[in-house]
């Protein structure tokens, strides 16, 4: 089991698994919010095409949680100000 944090609170899980795996058995539902209406959004399709479990982990950026292995001491956030693949804008 690895340590990582998720808008500051300290999670574990399992090196390798993704992201968003790790954030369901940690009890996290929410992964995010809609860029413009503010609607929570999590898990999806869990196959990288939906694009709403997208977070932003330091030091690489936005990423699809459900494709994105886990790593010790990662510090991932709620992609809240990450534009959205078809508009391009950005929640307020």
């Amino acid at each position: 089991m690895v340590s990582f944090t998720f808008n500051g609170k300290v999670l574990t899980g399992r090196q390798g698994e993704p992201i968003a795996a790790a954030l369901l058995a940690g009890g996290i539902r929410i992964l995010r919010r809609h860029e413009e209406s503010g609607s929570p959004r999590g898990l999806y399709c869990a196959i990288g095409h939906c694009m709403e479990c997208r977070l932003d982990v330091e030091g690489k950026g936005p990423v699809r949680s459900c494709l994105t292995p886990l790593e010790a001491g990662m510090r991932i956030s709620e992609g809240r100000r990450l534009p959205n693949e078809i508009t391009g804008r950005k929640r307020p």
